[in-house]
């Protein structure tokens, strides 16, 4: 292995000879005078074969005479051996073809390349890459098929290598390219290029790393709300069992109160009955027996008999009225409708205090907002402060699409872009669906608030002064932006003429979401 090694301490990587004129380039780097000479004028640059350092000015070179004298003592003392060839086995050849690339180290030799490197921007034949791959430094250059590395590194229409870029029609060039099909164009190296471009790589990646992290907060932010929502639906379900639980119960006590009134009815009514049969009974046994007396008296031949014993018998008997006696057969009428009464008095006192949770529920996605004079009517006058809109009569309160129609004439319902509820010449609410809908209401809410939950499709208000539910839009399908929507409407001459204001958000819903 030693003897190898000092031998190939005196070979040429270009050659792969024994040194003839051994000469040193500024890299440290030792090759055969004439084979460097012809290599950089192939090359046209004075670039290094090996380790691939490129010397701005070509330099002028020289016989390395102590390397010559050591390697002229090598080969004396070879004298007796043959010619050390680094590779023994024949080099391939083959007849060239259309695809085949030639071994830019084998000078007038028809020997075809095996690879080339996309680094040293060279193809290389079997024996000339072998010492390629020996560097250390090399064997981390990427490789590449010939012909691939031709038709992507060398101009088609000069056969010389890609080494400019034209700005111009942002596509590589060679050197014969700048002087006629892109002269006078904006030419800058592949190696300028390639420092612009990695510039550029290095914003990108950055705008990348952001965005990464961007997204990595999102997708914690979205496990987070998915485990928080898991822990609201546990608590939305044991909401509902008690809820429905405490219904239930309610239902069933009323109705047993409703079985037990009805059952005490019937035996009440029955016990009356009972009373008025014995008693009717009671003077059908004593007009009975008078009507057997009578009998016997008609058929007696005692005369003084008849005459004494008849005035008991025609006295009058001590009866009531009976024909103002009667026994109801429907005294249960409304019996059920009192106590379903009382069930759904019950369920709305469980849906105040259902709305007044949701309210609560709400109140995390609370927004301060304000007028914007650009997209107000004409006729419209905005505060300072834009949270006010003066001479206001009746209203509308909502959230509109961005793209909804401004102009003309415009019909407020959903199918227009409007989820909305309305008031009317002091009249009830009403929902602006189709057809629209009244809403029953106890009392008209002097305070407004509007919950938008854009990905369930749903649009609630509420009564932010008793926190209470007044109606929601669901189902809706939103598939652009929600803004909200006011409309004060019409002076009316003077009748309506109190301001439309946007509450601040620390005095409506007890400190919490937007009122209107």
């Amino acid at each position: 292995m030693a003897s190898v090694l000092s031998e190939e301490q005196f070979l040429c990587s270009i050659c792969l000879d024994i040194f003839k004129n051994p000469a040193s380039i500024p890299c440290g780097h030792n090759f055969c005078l004439e084979c460097i000479k012809r290599f950089w004028d192939v090359r046209q640059k004075a670039v290094c074969p090996l380790c691939k350092e490129v010397v701005k000015k070509r330099p002028e070179l020289r016989v390395n005479v102590d390397l010559k004298d050591i390697t002229e003592k090598f080969k004396r003392s070879r004298r007796n051996k043959p010619a050390y060839k680094a590779s023994p086995r024949p080099r391939p050849t083959r007849q060239a073809s259309t695809t085949d690339v030639p071994c830019d180290l084998c000078h007038g030799k028809d020997t075809m390349a095996l690879i080339s490197c996309l680094v040293c921007k060279t193809s290389y034949c079997e024996s000339h890459l072998t010492p390629h791959l020996r560097d250390p430094e090399m064997t981390k250059h990427r490789l590449m098929d010939p012909a691939t590395f031709t038709s992507s590194h060398v101009c088609k229409k000069h056969n010389q290598f890609l080494t400019m870029f034209c700005e111009k029609d942002q596509k590589p060039v060679c050197m014969k390219c700048t002087v006629s099909d892109h002269k006078n164009h904006d030419i800058v190296t592949i190696d300028t290029r390639s420092k612009t471009i990695k510039t550029q790589m290095k914003k990108i990646n950055a705008e990348f790393q952001e965005m990464i992290q961007t997204r990595i907060r999102k997708t914690e932010k979205i496990k987070n709300s998915v485990e928080l929502s898991r822990i609201n639906k546990e608590k939305e379900i044991a909401t509902s069992v008690q809820l429905f639980a405490e219904v239930i119960s309610a239902f069933q006590q009323n109705h047993n109160l409703l079985i037990a009134e009805i059952e005490q009815k019937q035996e009440a009514a029955e016990r009356r009955a009972e009373e008025s049969v014995k008693e009717l009974e009671q003077e059908i046994d004593n007009l009975q027996r008078r009507c057997n007396e009578l009998q016997y008296l008609e058929y007696t031949e005692d005369s003084l008999h008849l005459i004494q014993s008849f005035p008991p018998l025609n006295a009058p008997l001590s009866s009531r009225d009976w024909s103002t006696v009667t026994f109801p057969t429907d005294m249960y009428m409304g019996a059920t409708r009192r106590q379903f009464s009382k069930l759904v008095d019950i369920c709305h006192e469980l849906e105040k205090k259902l709305g007044a949770d949701e309210v609560n529920k709400a109140n995390q996605y609370a927004v301060d907002i304000t007028l914007d004079p650009v997209t107000a009517a004409g006729w419209l006058i905005v505060s300072p402060d834009r949270k006010k809109v003066g001479d206001k009569t009746d209203w509308d309160l909502g959230v509109a699409r961005e793209s909804i129609n401004r102009k003309g004439t415009i019909t407020v319902r959903p199918d227009s872009g409007y989820w909305a509820i309305c008031r009317r010449k002091g009249s009830s609410l009403v929902a602006c669906t189709s057809p629209s809908l009244t809403l029953h209401l106890q009392e008209i809410p002097q305070k407004v608030g509007i919950f938008l939950d854009y990905e369930e499709g749903s649009v609630s208000f509420y009564d932010a002064e008793v926190n209470t539910h007044i109606y929601t839009y669901s189902g809706c399908n939103f598939t652009e932006p929600l803004y909200p929507y006011f409309n004060p409407c019409c002076h009316d001459s003077g009748k309506n003429t109190a301001p439309l204001i946007i509450c601040p958000l620390k005095v409506t819903f007890n400190e919490k979401p937007a009122a209107f």
